[in-house]
């Protein structure tokens, strides 16, 4: 991907099949900022169905040893947040709320995720996240987001335009 509307355009057209392995390859390849940081890879992007993987590193763990839990929060916001951005057909979605349940504690290995909306509307979606560690659930997340960019709706007659008085 060139910049950040090609993305935008590849999510709004995905094909019912999603991205091949090597498109894939050149989303990840070419993921900048946070995501980079992190190092959350995609590994399934169709219109239903984001997945993707963080290999852990001793720069996920907090002090304890185990996965910080912003870590997850912050693999619910961009999974989710891609999730939207097809769902909305490219339009820019930004999170509003993402609520994380940890549920068991990964110090090492590869944490994989998936998404699924809930409710895709117009101006706002809900989408849940589930995190996995060898196959075992390990945190869940509930992300809602706005969709922006829309066109604003035509203007309705006030019922009360009429009123003389």
């Amino acid at each position: 991907m060139q910049n950040q509307s090609e993305f935008l355009n590849v999510l709004a057209n995905l094909p019912a099949e999603g991205l091949s392995i090597e498109d894939l390859a050149t989303v990840n390849e070419s993921t900048t900022g946070f995501s980079k940081t992190l190092g959350m890879r995609f590994t399934q992007l169709t219109p239903e169905t984001v997945r993707a993987e963080l290999h852990v590193s001793d720069g996920h763990l907090q002090i304890t040893g185990i996965v910080n839990g912003g870590v997850y929060s912050s693999l619910a916001e961009t999974a989710g947040s891609v999730a939207g951005l097809i769902a909305a057909k490219g339009q820019v979605v930004v999170g509003m709320n993402c609520n994380t349940d940890f549920l068991a504690p990964v110090s090492a290995g590869v944490i994989d995720l998936e998404t699924k909306i809930i409710h895709a509307g117009s101006s706002t979606q809900l989408i849940k996240i589930k995190m996995y560690h060898r196959g075992k659930l390990v945190a869940r997340s509930t992300l809602r987001t706005m969709v922006l960019n829309r066109p604003a709706p035509a203007p309705k007659k006030d019922k009360f335009e009429d009123f003389e008085g």
